[in-house]
């Protein structure tokens, strides 16, 4: 597939930690403009797959982002070309305040010398007015909705290409988890490619425009989400019987 509204293409990612190979061969694709979600179990290799994507990890395959191999790019190029990650454990500077934080999630905006790139913050803001009101709060100090909120802000300040989310509702109040899935809804309908990593895989679903299941390091399933969300495999084993169909 060579499509101009191609974002990401991915053949044959092998990765792992030392000896051990955690993913044995993902192919997937993402669309400009599309939210991808990767669901499955803990220790499938979910995050495995967005490490690997951004050369935290090493790994073997072809990734093409935009058109451009990326077989020789470092972290800091897969930066600068605009993939942006939102990692599990949200990695923010504790004792910067909140906009500080932001400020310097402009690094590659600011590289690249976009103008008037701090207007972003604004933007930021309106998704997230909480932020807003703390937005002198040191980020340690928030609570664990607010830091997340705030990792998903630092990340968009870049203006990424694609937006990579590593479990952006664990450990969250239920109450919280429909907020973050609800920015998830507004960044999608303003344009944002995303490609979500999510245990939570009844809300993934309702947000996806195409899923796929990871088992032990390969891919079980794909499709649309709408219907991965009525196949009767993923219901028995990630939605439960609540969601069968009558």
């Amino acid at each position: 597939m060579n499509s101009p509204d191609l974002l990401l293409d991915v053949t044959d990612l092998h990765a792992g930690y030392g000896r051990a190979e955690v993913l044995t061969g993902l192919n997937f694709t993402l669309a400009k403009g599309q939210v991808v979600t990767v669901i499955g179990p803990n220790g499938a290799g979910k995050s495995t797959a967005l490490n690997a994507l951004m050369a935290v990890l090493p790994s073997r395959g072809q990734v093409l982002f935009d058109g451009v191999d990326l077989a020789d790019a470092s972290l800091e190029d897969r930066v600068m070309l605009g993939l942006a990650l939102v990692p599990e454990k949200r990695e923010l500077f504790g004792t910067m305040p909140v906009e500080d934080n932001l400020i310097l999630g402009g690094y590659r905006a600011m590289k690249q010398r976009v103008p008037n790139w701090r207007h972003e913050i604004e933007r930021v803001y309106t998704l997230f007015p909480r932020l807003k009101e703390r937005r002198l709060q040191l980020a340690g100090t928030l609570s664990g909705g607010e830091r997340q909120m705030l990792a998903v802000g630092r990340a968009l300040m870049s203006g990424p290409k694609l937006l990579m989310l590593d479990e952006p509702s664990l450990g969250l109040a239920p109450l919280i988890v429909r907020e973050i899935f609800r920015i998830i809804e507004q960044l999608r309908d303003s344009g944002v490619s995303i490609l979500l990593i999510e245990q939570n895989a009844r809300a993934a679903l309702e947000v996806a425009d195409h899923g796929y299941v990871l088992e032990t390091g390969a891919f079980a399933l794909d499709g649309p989400a709408a219907e991965l969300a009525v196949d009767p495999r993923v219901i028995e084993t990630y939605l439960g019987a609540a969601r069968k169909p009558s």
